[in-house]
């Protein structure tokens, strides 16, 4: 059986592999399952008669417990970058001032910002051409009000 022949350098190609895997579907997870698998390699390095049992019980508990502890450092010790909107465009632009493409009727309506259109949406009816500003959003839509 195929188990019971497992050495060490299999755990370390395992490693390799899910290392790999990471690079091509980041989520910060394989990488953390390759280190288990070459800490279980060093480990049978040491102890080459360790069962093929044992050997996937040690992998399966330094997996859960590292992922464990990565999610719980990084909740922690959030990563800080400048620039925290990066991936939420819309929130980019709260607080600034554009002029209403469209008119809200009923409430809604259209601004142009940049090279994009964007609905609104105002608790009050407004003309085109009115300053308006970026109180919040909601989704794709802006909320706003006369500036």
């Amino acid at each position: 059986m195929f188990f019971e022949q497992i050495e060490f350098w299999h755990w370390w190609v395992a490693a390799l592999l899910f290392v790999l895997a990471e690079v091509f579907a980041p989520g910060a997870v394989l990488v953390w399952l390759g280190a288990a698998s070459a800490v279980v390699g060093l480990i049978l390095l040491a102890f080459p008669g360790t069962s093929w049992q044992m050997q996937f019980l040690i992998w399966s508990v330094l997996s859960v417990a590292s992922v464990a502890a990565s999610r719980y450092y990084l909740s922690r010790h959030p990563i800080e970058t400048d620039r925290p909107t990066l991936n939420r465009r819309g929130e980019q632009y709260l607080g600034r001032q554009f002029t209403l493409e469209e008119p809200v009727v009923n409430g809604l309506g259209k601004i142009k910002v940049d090279d994009s259109t964007w609905k609104v949406e105002s608790s009050t009816d407004m003309p085109a051409g009115t300053r308006i500003t970026v109180v919040g959003i909601e989704g794709t839509i802006f909320k706003i009000e006369q500036a």
